[in-house]
């Protein structure tokens, strides 16, 4: 039992609580009508609070996957995970923001299977990266991402990894594409019908620009085009959109 990362939580705890400002909570004791819902991939170096620096009460609902999956298998079918269903349906949430991050070990994973048939061990990773291949396979016979590599072994599969600035790396075009698929399933399930969905990837290996810890925004609704992303997000916020992936 290791009792200093015990004490070391605890800590960090009292710290939480002197930061709150006195009536953080009033609002929210007994509803929360957060604005956005975000899933982000399971990682601990991405925050989703910190990424967007929230630090109060009510205004994420987060939710965390490997791959920042948004769905589940429920009696043998794939639908919208309860976690994001539920702030859809429940508190009034009208954006669902998908999260990716560059260096993504669940779509490394996913690229590693999809070469040599490997899965991790564990019964719930394994899970968790199967379902992650068919988009994986998918990506790498799409021009834009693995340079037509279907068999995961064209294209720029020696540089999945690479961060010598030849451009950006086959896992990191992977992890875009990812979130386009995600940003895809979520529009097209009924619990999201009136949702605006936004797609971003986290940088932390300056694959889109050279701000560690930015998001830029690859996906609105179904929109791509980096043009149109900037008009929406407007000039002062144009350095926030990025694509690696060629059209």
């Amino acid at each position: 039992m290791d009792s200093r990362i015990l004490a070391d939580l605890l800590d960090r705890n009292d710290d939480h609580v002197a930061a709150l400002p006195p009536g953080s909570f009033d609002r929210h004791r007994d509803d929360q009508r957060p604005g956005v819902v975000s899933v982000c991939c399971s990682d601990s170096r991405v925050s989703q609070e910190g990424m967007f620096a929230v630090d109060e009460p009510g205004y994420l609902f987060t939710s965390g996957a490997i791959g920042n999956s948004v769905s589940a298998v429920v009696d043998g079918e794939r639908v919208l995970d309860g976690s994001v269903a539920y702030p859809l349906g429940h508190t009034h949430t009208e954006v669902l923001a998908v999260v990716g991050h560059t260096g993504c070990g669940a779509v490394d994973a996913a690229l590693t299977a999809a070469r040599t048939g490997e899965f991790p061990s564990e019964p719930g990773v394994r899970a968790d990266v199967e379902a992650l291949l068919p988009i994986v396979e998918d990506g790498l016979s799409d021009p834009r991402v693995g340079g037509g590599a279907a068999d995961g072994k064209g294209g720029d599969a020696a540089g999945e990894n690479r961060g010598d600035g030849a451009g950006p790396s086959l896992r990191d075009r992977l992890v875009e594409h990812n979130v386009h698929e995600q940003v895809a399933f979520a529009r097209g399930r009924e619990e999201a019908a009136d949702a605006t969905v936004y797609g971003f990837v986290y940088d932390l290996h300056g694959a889109y620009g050279d701000r560690d810890g930015a998001v830029y925004l690859v996906n609105a609704d179904g929109e791509r085009d980096p043009a149109a992303l900037r008009d929406l997000v407007g000039e002062e916020r144009a350095d926030h959109v990025g694509t690696l992936l060629g059209r």
